[in-house]
């Protein structure tokens, strides 16, 4: 009995994961991240590695994905400071050429080490990028 009421659980669940629209974790591939001090024309004019906080009031975490044609999903960046949790933004990603950012700002006295990580819906980083902020 049990068994027959569960067929139509299941085959709604697997026709929702089947649906155009919605990506599995592993569709999404990161092929450009980058911590950076500015986005022109949606993309990052440099690479932050070492920075001082007094040389900038935000730093962008710019993040460029391949998927496919008809993703619709979204990520996390999550930004940390000497691995505590100081920012979250979830971003969408919807499209087979995808970029997207968050913007953190920079106050003086933040040094440390540094990290950001792009994360899935399921939790599982996807790519990491750091930087020492003196």
């Amino acid at each position: 009995m049990i068994r027959t009421r569960m067929l139509p659980v299941i085959a709604a669940l697997a026709a929702t994961l089947a649906a155009p629209g919605l990506s599995r974790a592993g569709d999404l591939k990161i092929t450009e991240m980058a911590v950076t001090t500015k986005i022109v024309k949606g993309n990052p004019i440099d690479s932050v590695r070492r920075i001082s906080s007094t040389s900038v009031k935000a730093l962008y975490c710019f993040t460029r994905f391949s998927a496919p044609e008809d993703t619709d999903t979204t990520i996390k960046q999550v930004w940390y400071l000497d691995d505590q949790v100081v920012a979250e933004y979830e971003l969408p990603v919807k499209g087979a050429h995808w970029r997207t950012y968050s913007r953190k700002a920079v106050e003086k006295g933040n040094s440390g080490e540094w990290r950001c990580d792009a994360v899935d819906m399921e939790g599982k980083v996807l790519k990491s990028v750091s930087f020492r902020m003196n």
